[in-house]
């Protein structure tokens, strides 16, 4: 395999109608992305160009490659994973979008799961057009935990520089959340959320705010006995467990007082309680982030747009955001890595003579290189 200096960052085109193309072609416009990276967007050349000429968007160099081992750094790669006969309809949801969407997330996935690829940046998907016998599936969260996980879970997290945000369900329905708050499951989000602190943000020791699924927390029970029966047992065991959380906490109070700032992360219970007040936070740069898979993915916070595909509205700094975050966490990763690669050996201390013996019960031949 060809040898890469820079980080490849894959970026599937999303469905085609709407702003995802705009949003991915102003952000790779700027050439100090070429510095730190090299993109492979997963798409159609020829949909480039239309959106090119549509939106009279600046022209840069992008290359046409067979597949992402191809990719040349210090330039665009593009492979082309639809036909040049794929009809575009700006604004509208349509069958063939949804076919095109999952064309370009099923072969960047396997790109990324052969490690031809570094990291995933997904543009906006229609929820609804891209089921198929094939996929079905919520969303991409659920998509690549069964796709990438590998009997890992996934956990999505919502974050810019300010404020990060994890849920416990995320493409639930409403009436089926209470059912899905569960000691064990509080735990597990709790868990992966504080190991992606701590390896995907270089947190040492994470605070994270857990919230509540009543309004005021329940108010000991009188509105809900969740927090009493479920997510403060749920928070104590992962106390135990040298987890730094604390809570409940209302989530208006939380977020209204401005106390949130004092958490690396906060654990909201379900999909609006936690998006609606880190989106109205995060203005334009909020990026979504896989975590808990060995693998990594981001996107931007904002849908398809619709009403504004193919007008040369979309801002696309949620979309350069995510490209540079999925960069910090492999850096992030990296360093981990490079950190903890050859541990101390064991020792133990010998009672007979007093002194500190090496434990030779496995291979440490390598430990000091």
């Amino acid at each position: 395999m060809k040898e890469h200096k820079k980080i490849r960052v894959g970026i599937t085109h999303g469905d085609i109608n709407g702003i995802g193309y705009e949003v991915i072609l102003k952000a790779l416009e700027d050439p100090h992305m070429l510095d730190i990276c090299t993109p492979i967007i997963y798409g159609s050349a020829k949909i480039v160009a239309f959106y090119r000429k549509n939106l009279d968007l600046p022209q840069f160099p992008m290359g046409q490659i067979a597949g992402a081992v191809d990719a040349r750094d210090g330039a665009c790669n593009i492979i082309n994973v639809v036909g040049e006969d794929t009809q575009l309809e700006p604004g509208k949801s349509t069958e063939t979008a949804g076919k095109a969407a999952f064309a370009a997330l099923e072969q960047a996935v396997a790109d990324l799961r052969n490690n031809t690829i570094d990291a995933l940046i997904t543009a906006p998907i229609n929820k609804d057009n891209i089921q198929s016998d094939i996929f079905s599936f919520p969303g991409h969260t659920e998509y690549l935990e069964a796709s990438l996980g590998n009997g890992d879970k996934a956990l999505m997290i919502l974050c810019n520089e300010n404020v990060r945000v994890a849920l416990v369900t995320t493409h639930t329905p409403i009436a089926k959340v209470p059912e899905a708050i569960t000691k064990e499951n509080i735990i597990e989000k709790l868990t992966i959320f504080n190991n992606s602190l701590k390896n995907d943000f270089g947190i040492d020791r994470p605070r994270i705010a857990v919230l509540s699924l009543n309004p005021h927390a329940g108010e000991n029970g009188l509105l809900g006995k969740e927090e009493q029966e479920i997510i403060i047992p749920a928070i104590e065991d992962a106390n135990e467990n040298k987890i730094m959380c604390f809570g409940p906490y209302a989530a208006d109070g939380l977020f209204g007082s401005g106390q949130y700032s004092k958490f690396d992360g906060i654990l909201a219970m379900y999909h609006d309680q936690g998006l609606i007040p880190f989106k109205t936070l995060a203005m334009e740069n909020g990026v979504n982030f896989t975590a808990g898979l060995k693998y990594v993915r981001t996107s931007p916070d904002h849908g398809t747009g619709y009403d504004i595909a193919g007008k040369g509205l979309a801002n696309e700094i949620s979309m350069r955001e995510a490209i540079y975050n999925a960069i910090d966490i492999v850096k992030c990763r990296r360093n981990e890595a490079y950190i903890h690669r050859n541990p101390l050996r064991r020792q133990y201390f010998d009672k007979s003579n007093d002194n500190v013996v090496l434990d030779l019960s496995k291979d440490d031949s390598n430990d000091f290189n």
